[in-house]
């Protein structure tokens, strides 16, 4: 009986993804392993008939924050179509597997080379899966969705996090006063952003670092990653 449910919560989540998010017919593989892969790890380890014993979950920190994820979200609702592609490759960094999320995108941003939004979130990905660091993928897929869509506030964002996590602090301010000076007054990331831009402007003034000039276009004017 146990096995039984646990087959038809499986094929049920399948169908979920393929007729509700309407994940693309590349990714249904992908899906299916993953649910195999649950199963599997059951079949060894689960022992029904013990008495449960919940705990915390605990989160790595490899795990992606949510925050952030919604975050990218809000900032590119207007700049790209390939949301089953993204849902998909959320859902994966989620559990922190950030080389299964970065390869679903390069799939995505080769069938869709002119969608911001999944060259942004293949930079992220290839951030996460290089634990927080910038490197010189992550750094051009940022400045192609910046190419793309100049008015996109997610590039030259999440460029300046991947910069500031890889200490490269004067250059991720320099990108982040850029998008500040560019930023509507209404924008919904612009009191996140002045936070950031003032915890950044602290640290640059205890590690005795100057102030950097103003910056250009943001994300297109990035220093290389080194």
């Amino acid at each position: 009986m146990t096995w039984a449910l646990i087959l038809l919560a499986a094929a049920a989540v399948f169908a979920v993804l393929v007729f509700v998010l309407k994940i693309p017919r590349a990714g249904w593989e992908i899906a299916g392993a993953a649910l195999l892969f649950g199963i599997a790890g059951y079949a060894l380890q689960g022992h029904p008939g013990y008495a449960g014993a919940p705990k915390q979950a605990a989160e790595t920190e490899k795990t992606a924050d949510a925050a952030l994820l919604k975050q990218r979200q809000e900032m590119g609702d207007a700049f790209g179509k390939g949301a089953s592609w993204l849902t998909l490759a959320d859902a994966l960094s989620r559990e922190g597997q950030f080389r299964a999320a970065s390869d679903v995108l390069k799939t995505a941003v080769g069938k869709n080379p002119d969608d911001a939004d999944l060259w942004v979130a293949y930079g992220n990905a290839l951030v996460g899966h290089s634990d927080g660091l910038i490197t010189p993928a992550a750094q051009f897929a940022f400045q192609k969705a910046a190419q793309i869509a100049p008015d996109h506030p997610g590039p030259p964002f999440f460029m300046g996090l991947a910069l500031a996590q890889s200490g490269k602090l004067a250059d991720a301010r320099a990108i982040w006063a850029e998008l500040l000076r560019r930023a509507p007054a209404d924008a919904p990331y612009r009191a996140d952003l002045e936070s950031r831009l003032a915890r950044l402007d602290q640290m640059l003034a205890a590690s005795g670092q100057a102030m950097p000039p103003p910056a250009g276009p943001a994300a297109d004017s990035a220093p290389p990653a080194r």
